[in-house]
């Protein structure tokens, strides 16, 4: 395995009180420094595949099957100094986009999901908060805590997060002598193993959006009597990770433990999830591209339903459909994750589709796969027992169904305001953002401070619109007697949209959380996803990209998202691209590299 630290480790140091130049800055955001350091992780993990690996998929069913994280895995994340992905660089960490910070974490969750989230992704959520909320003794305390190689743990309420697995909470009131709180979280990761707790608590009985506060608590300042470890709860997946829980008993509260103002808890977390909600998918996703390649690993060399992959074209669509998935999922994220980077308004709609969407075609797609494995796909160990691993954990690791609830009740106030302003006829407002899409392009330093919950504009229904009219000044573009009439469907489907969100009360109770809304919703993030792949095509067009700038895997998405989307005719008798993209998978596979839009090189056996 490779050792060393990369040329951006030494350029910024993982620990300094010093300012940090622009030129610094820019010289970690830069495509050059993300490759090196998502290589160096890589390349210390190595060959999953190779049994002789102590970081392979064996050794780390072996600890799932005890429920523990790998120890080695743990102390390579701690020599590699992961905690300084979290903090922004600002403040002496190695933190300056979302994307960048998404590419550099699939290595880990390639891997084991568990392991990503279990060691340090929390502790990413958490400092969130600081970061976009916290007063500048607050976040340096944080900074040095993670860079230093501490932990932040995050305690959220039910609705505003999804990771309420008992309907439980805490409770902030004046006492005499200051701020005393009260309450039980049953299940908060790495709750036992933080120094640092962020808590969203009730303080006020008051209804509406101000009734909640949030805390920034060092666990060494308060009292031992106070605070209560509670027992692991048992997961069936992320096995791995510290389920565990915290109980106050009258605790008292530092007055300067407060993160933002009084009652400013809810605002403060929709404005870190406009950062989260989509980072955190992006890095799942590499979960999905593990188990897109035992599933196929598994064909190639045991055949499907008696046949060899060859000779199996259900199979071969199977997998190509996969693929397609996982770079739907890709090009949504990408979007979201670049939007906050360019502080637009829109940021916090379309990180709330990310987190709704990607879990469901991530799921799907790994259900899809396991039929290829037939009975295999029980197996815990072995070769391929680390499909089932991942079929386990990807539930969990996107929060569950109350976090895709939480993610429709974001989007759906803001239909109403987004059809009547933004969602307008081609040639008229916003024509798209290139640098969205971009995939190499330099980008703006996320400022948390600035992270917008507003919109002001649709960027992504923009670019849909824009494409159809770059289809019809194209018309010798590969496939484009299938994309056109493809792309024609579902700027029809917008318009239907459009139609009936303006019916909707803005901002209404009755526009919150209904079977209506959310349904409406559900059909919005799919023409988000649809826009996001026409946007990832139309800008790699003469670039070095050459498989995302053809049209095959744009043809084979836009079908998968109109068919779940439900609208037709679809094109019929037109040529079609399965055989291109299954090359094109065949071909990653083999060479290896990523299933993402990166195409990015993977550890192999020397």
């Amino acid at each position: 395995m490779a050792s060393g630290t990369t040329f951006a480790l030494q350029a910024v140091p993982a620990h300094t009180h010093g300012p940090v130049s622009a030129a610094q800055v820019a010289l970690l955001a830069s495509e050059a420094a993300v490759q090196k350091r998502t290589a160096d992780l890589e390349a210390r993990f190595g060959d999953p595949w190779d049994t002789a690996n102590p970081l392979g998929h064996g050794p780390i069913l072996a600890a799932d099957a005890k429920g523990r994280l790998q120890a080695a895995a743990e102390d390579l994340l701690d020599d590699f100094r992961l905690n300084a992905e979290f903090v922004p660089a600002a403040l002496g960490g190695r933190l300056v986009r979302a994307d960048t910070l998404a590419r550099i974490l699939r290595p880990v969750f390639r891997r084991d999901q568990s392991l990503g989230v279990g060691y340090g992704v929390f502790s990413l959520l958490a400092g969130a908060s600081v970061w976009a909320g916290g007063s500048a003794e607050q976040q340096r305390w944080a900074a040095d805590l993670l860079l230093g190689g501490g932990r932040l743990a995050v305690s959220y309420r039910e609705l505003a997060h999804g990771n309420a697995f008992l309907r439980d909470e805490f409770r902030l009131t004046q006492g005499g002598k200051g701020l005393v709180l009260n309450g039980t979280k049953r299940v908060i990761i790495n709750a036992d193993r933080a120094q640092g707790l962020v808590v969203v608590c009730r303080s006020s009985d008051e209804p509406g959006s101000q009734a909640h506060s949030t805390l920034l608590l060092d666990r060494g300042r308060l009292p031992a009597g106070r605070v209560k470890d509670l027992a692991p709860y048992p997961m069936v997946g992320m096995r791995g990770c510290r389920m565990t829980g915290l109980a106050f008993d009258d605790c008292p509260v530092p007055a300067d433990g407060l993160l933002g103002a009084v009652g400013g808890g809810v605002e403060l977390a929709l404005k870190s999830f406009a950062f989260t909600r989509s980072v955190l998918p992006a890095m799942v996703l590499a979960g999905g591209d593990t188990a897109l390649r035992t599933a196929l690993r598994f064909a190639e060399q045991r055949g499907v339903g008696g046949r060899p992959l060859p000779r199996n074209p259900q199979a071969r669509r199977t997998l190509a459909g996969a693929f397609t998935d996982l770079l739907i999922c890709d090009s949504l994220s990408l979007a979201a994750m670049r939007a906050a980077g360019h502080h637009r308004g829109i940021t916090g709609v379309y990180a709330a589709a990310t987190k709704y969407l990607l879990p469901i075609l991530l799921n799907d797609a790994v259900h899809e796969l396991s039929v290829l494995l037939g009975s295999s796909i029980y197996v815990r160990d072995g070769e391929f027992g680390i499909f089932q691993k991942h079929v386990r954990d990807l539930p969990v690791t996107s929060l569950g169904h109350a976090g895709a609830a939480a993610a429709l009740s974001t989007i759906s106030p803001q239909l109403p305001a987004l059809a009547r302003r933004c969602w307008q006829p081609a040639g008229a407002g916003d024509t798209g953002d290139p640098s969205l899409f971009a995939l190499r392009q330099d980008q703006p330093a996320l400022a948390f401070s600035r992270l917008e919950t507003s919109p002001d504009s649709d960027v992504l229904c923009a670019e849909l619109l824009a494409a159809a009219g770059f289809l019809e000044e194209h018309p010798d573009l590969e496939f484009t007697a299938v994309l056109q009439p493809l792309v024609r469907l579902l700027t029809a489907e917008l318009r239907r949209l459009r139609a009936a969100c303006t019916t909707l009360a803005p901002l209404s109770r009755h526009c919150l959380a209904n079977p209506q809304t959310y349904a409406l919703a559900d059909r919005y993030t799919l023409l988000l996803a649809a826009a996001a792949c026409l946007g990832v095509w139309r800008h790699q067009q003469g670039g070095p990209d050459v498989f995302l700038a053809r049209s095959g895997w744009l043809v084979s998405a836009l079908l998968r998202i109109c068919t779940r989307l439900g609208i037709g005719p679809l094109p019929a008798g037109a040529p079609a691209p399965e055989a291109q993209v299954f090359a094109e998978l065949l071909r990653r596979h083999h060479q290896p590299s990523s299933f993402d839009l990166y195409d990015s090189p993977l550890a192999a056996a020397g």
